[in-house]
């Protein structure tokens, strides 16, 4: 884990000198390495991604076979859809 300082700026004191006051940090944060960027485990990332994956070449392959289909009940014209009706 990354320790994180976190520091105050300087300020100077109410008297007459302007004298600078050095303040030390009260508090070490210590923050886990995947606060900011949550990491799926390997085989959990291949199933998930894969799974989309999977679904998007089935939803490519329903659409040629509806756009098949079109075309054979057009009659092989070549016009798959028309916007007039």
């Amino acid at each position: 884990m990354e320790q994180k300082v976190m520091e105050e700026p300087a300020s100077f004191e109410s008297g007459g000198e302007a004298a600078v006051k050095k303040r030390l940090p009260k508090k070490i944060r210590r923050l886990p390495d995947d606060y900011f960027l949550p990491r799926k485990s390997i085989p959990s990332a291949i199933l998930f991604y894969g799974a989309w994956i999977a679904a998007g070449i089935g939803a490519g392959m329903l659409t040629e076979v509806w756009i098949n289909k079109k075309i054979k009940e057009d009659g092989g014209g070549g016009v798959v859809w028309e916007f007039g009706k």
